[in-house]
């Protein structure tokens, strides 16, 4: 006779919803990286693109948001991508680029404030996600 697990345990994080739910953060985290390309990219090109905001306490040049978002975009896809492979470094590094992201939207908040929500949240997800997933070890 097996023991059931008490109700309201969380699933173990090898279940298949933890893993389901880390291939998702995987895809997240890279379709978060592509948009964040092409949200540093339109920082970079044209100041014009987005609204000028007055006195913000986290007052940056628009162009040095758009190199930021640009480099983050470009490593979290590589992360992403090392999710949905198994890579054993694509969790940590998910979990790492997820909280600067979180920052970065965060500070970008008045610049694009209901896509800076949107995309804090996917962040929350992500991070959540990939820090209860615990693959099993390869058997060789």
């Amino acid at each position: 006779m097996t023991a059931q697990p008490h109700p309201g345990t969380p699933p173990p994080g090898n279940s298949a919803l933890a893993a389901g739910g880390a291939t998702f953060a995987g895809v997240l985290l890279l379709l978060n990286g592509i948009l964040a390309i092409f949200q540093g990219i339109a920082a970079i090109a044209e100041d014009d693109v987005y609204a000028r905001v007055g006195d913000y306490v986290y007052r940056i040049n628009l162009t040095g948001w758009g190199w930021i978002l640009l480099i983050l975009g470009i490593i979290a896809a590589i992360a992403g991508w090392g999710i949905l492979t198994r890579a054993a470094w694509a969790r940590a590094v998910g979990i790492t680029l997820a909280s600067l992201s979180l920052i970065a939207q965060f500070l970008f908040l008045p610049y694009q404030p209901l896509w800076s929500i949107i995309v804090m949240a996917i962040d929350v997800f992500v991070i959540w996600s990939l820090a209860t997933y615990q693959p099993e070890p390869s058997r060789r």
